[in-house]
């Protein structure tokens, strides 16, 4: 048969066999039942809304004229019936039954404008005191071990800015308030958001109450509408750090929903005060608070690194990371409405940082290769930021990471150093070792100190050597040989160390380091002949 004839019999045959595969889909088609109806407001139908059946992925967009139809239901099924749209609280129906009719989903406005006078709620509360634990006490549970809900008390932050050691015992050392007498600084605008939005420069962190206690907490982060971020640039103005940098909008109690939280689902209301703001699930919410300067002296930069990563260009954003699910949490708010959700949908409150050691150990991979060359070892170490989004370390200025490298004989006797880095002075007791360390690197301009984390002064940038995003450093060494034949072991170290060890040691900090990265090979020598060679040297 001919490729023309073939074409032919297959053409008189394609609508049987189209026929054959309607009536096979229909005997396995997904569920049919339909509901209808239409999304209004105040001034009549709303376009454009997200209609949703509730904590599922089936879906639709109400038309021109406030009219959907939401396919796909099961019938006799009981449903609740979502609605949502931008500058609009959730809405819900329910008890649908589908298949159904003349469904109004009736949308509100939230406010535009901010009330000064509001309370915060506190995330967690004694004797009856309203609280967001009150509600949704397994999200709030986790969000109490984490780093923002300890901004307020954080032992360390109050040791710089005080310049104390951690009992609080003033020593002669920086400090911001010993260096700026009769000031406060700036710090509550990311330490204590919800002090600072109407004090910014005017809050002292030692005198925090109420909510504010917990740094930042639940209801500041959940009523931020707005992100302010320069057009030319994509980052927060440099003169508008944290709260100064966010639209926030504390509700009014004389109006009809006195309560406003903005949250990830656009199919949730209870009891008819969330909405859904997609700006929540963006790297640019974190912003204001992870880019900031100093002295026109760059600090906190983790924003702009990521803006300029790979992960940007993929859509991977920074709760991805720091928020992901616990997979373990179905129900936000069980017995107050919440409803049951895939866990994956659920961000979990754990905001993973640098306190976390596994999160840390799964950050970066290093690669150790060696090989002998005449009468050397001849060491390369691989390290590749494999998993951040961001340079690491990242933030705060003192933190930095130490690799050291060591050989030894068969019998364990370390072989000297001929060739490559060595840790800078600065290393704590790896100072002088094979290695090198990652950090950015500030001088104080007035006293030319350095490394610093007084970053209150003016300071200038040293040096940067951190590792960006999906990038690498390759770093090599070179030891002697051992008389006669046999084996040697190398062995390198990757720890993460929270701030420089002079630092640390003078205000009393002890945090102890964190491996994050242990390798070890062993290479077979004798002579100027290699025995063998575990990897490929290139």
């Amino acid at each position: 048969m001919n490729v023309r004839r073939w074409s032919v019999v297959l053409g008189a045959a394609l609508p049987a066999l189209l026929g054959l595969g309607i009536m096979l889909g229909a005997a396995s088609a997904e569920p049919a039942a339909v509901v209808t109806g239409i999304v209004v407001d105040d001034e009549g139908p709303v376009g454009g809304a997200v209609v949703r059946q509730q904590a599922t992925t089936i879906q639709t967009m109400s038309g021109p004229d406030g009219t959907f139809e939401l396919g796909g239901l099961e019938e006799e099924v009981t449903i609740t019936v979502s609605a949502w749209k931008e500058t609009y609280y959730c809405a819900k129906v329910e008890g649908v039954v589908p298949p159904a009719d003349g469904i109004t989903l009736t949308l509100h406005h939230y406010q535009t404008n901010d009330n000064p006078d509001y309370e915060w709620m506190p995330p967690i509360g004694e004797h009856g005191v309203e609280s967001c634990a009150h509600c949704k006490p397994g999200v709030t549970e986790i969000w109490l071990e984490n780093a923002h809900a300890n901004a307020g008390t954080n032992p360390r932050f109050f040791s710089l800015y005080n310049g104390t050691d951690l009992t609080g015992t003033t020593i002669i050392t920086p400090g911001y308030v010993l260096d700026f007498p009769g000031t406060t600084g700036n710090c509550a605008t990311c330490h204590a958001p919800g002090a600072g939005l109407d004090a910014p420069f005017s809050t002292d962190m030692n005198q925090l109450e109420g909510a504010d206690v917990f740094g930042v907490h639940c209801d500041f982060c959940h009523k931020v509408a707005y992100v302010y971020l320069n057009p030319a640039t994509d980052l927060p103005y440099s003169n508008a750090p944290g709260a100064i940098s966010m639209d926030v909008r504390r509700p009014f109690p004389e109006t009809e929903r006195y309560q406003l939280f903005f949250g990830t689902f656009d199919d949730d209301n209870v009891p008819e005060e969330d909405t859904y703001l997609p700006l929540i699930e963006e790297s640019a919410f974190c912003a204001p608070c992870h880019q900031f300067s100093m002295w026109g002296t760059p600090i906190y930069e983790s924003y702009r690194e990521w803006l300029e990563s790979p992960y940007r260009a993929m859509g991977v954003e920074c709760q991805d990371c720091h928020m992901p699910s616990d997979m373990e949490m179905t129900n936000v708010a069980p017995g107050k409405g919440g409803v049951e959700r895939d866990p994956a949908t659920i961000h979990a409150h754990l905001q993973l940082g640098a306190a976390d050691e596994d999160f840390l150990q799964n950050t970066v991979s290093m690669t150790v290769r060696a090989r002998q060359a005449g009468s050397l070892v001849e060491i390369k170490v691989a390290i590749t930021n494999t998993r951040a989004g961001h340079h690491v370390p990242t933030d705060f200025p003192g933190c930095h990471m130490i690799l050291t490298v060591a050989a030894s004989d068969g019998e364990g006797r370390p072989l000297a150093r001929t060739g490559g880095p060595t840790v800078p002075d600065w290393g704590g007791r790896q100072a002088g070792l094979p290695g090198k360390a990652f950090a950015k690197v500030l001088r104080d301009v007035a006293t030319g100190e350095a490394p610093v984390v007084s970053y209150w002064k003016p300071t200038i940038l040293v040096s940067d050597n951190r590792i960006a995003a999906m990038e690498g450093d390759v770093s090599r060494y070179t030891f002697a040989l051992p008389e006669g034949c046999g084996d040697v072991t190398v062995r390198a170290d990757l720890r993460f160390r929270r701030a420089f060890q002079a630092v640390m040691d003078e205000r009393g900090w002890g945090t102890a380091d964190i491996v994050m990265e242990e390798r070890e090979v062993t290479v077979g020598v004798c002579g100027a002949w290699v025995v063998y060679l575990p990897l490929v040297w290139r």
